[in-house]
């Protein structure tokens, strides 16, 4: 899809979110409901009695943005399938292998969504909802965001190296 016209159909979602459920977007609140569901099937007691998820009470996934990311999930999923473009494949350069690769990726993953959840909210909520509503704090982390990524770029591009 053509980026500017992506761009607006965000725009346009993040008005709705706001109209329609007085809250912005975000990823990792989701991501967060479902590994509270999924300790609650395990250790009920312990998750209720949580600092963290405690709060929240025993309906986990009774959120918006549980919705959202399934939303988003499958509204990828769909559109990839509908456009014939799913080739499950691990994309890396030939200095790195599979497994280092997919190594890389897990760690990286887990590393990004232990920071979303103690700065509580990810990049696509301080750029989306916070940029909406021009937060400072918001504002100066995408800029810092931005500057840290292209010197970690610099950093691994020998891994890439073809």
């Amino acid at each position: 899809m053509n980026p500017y016209l992506a761009g607006i159909f965000l725009g346009l979602v993040l008005l709705a979110s706001f109209l329609i459920l007085g809250a912005g977007l975000g990823a990792s609140g989701g991501v967060a409901r479902l590994g509270a569901a999924l300790e609650a099937t395990l250790a009920p007691q312990h998750t209720q009695a949580s600092a963290y998820f405690g709060p929240w009470g025993p309906n986990y996934l009774s959120y918006y943005l549980v919705f959202m990311l399934l939303g988003t999930f499958l509204g990828g999923l769909i559109s990839a399938v509908t456009a014939k473009r799913i080739q499950p494949t691990v994309e890396r350069g030939q200095a790195c292998g599979v497994k280092k690769r997919v190594i890389y990726a897990l760690v990286g993953g887990l590393l990004v969504g232990f920071a979303s959840r103690l700065a509580q909210g990810c990049t696509s909520g301080q750029a989306l909802t916070g940029g909406a509503m021009l937060l400072s704090g918001s504002l100066v982390f995408m800029g810092t965001l931005f500057a840290s990524g292209y010197a970690a770029a610099r950093f691994f591009r020998g891994q890439w190296h073809d």
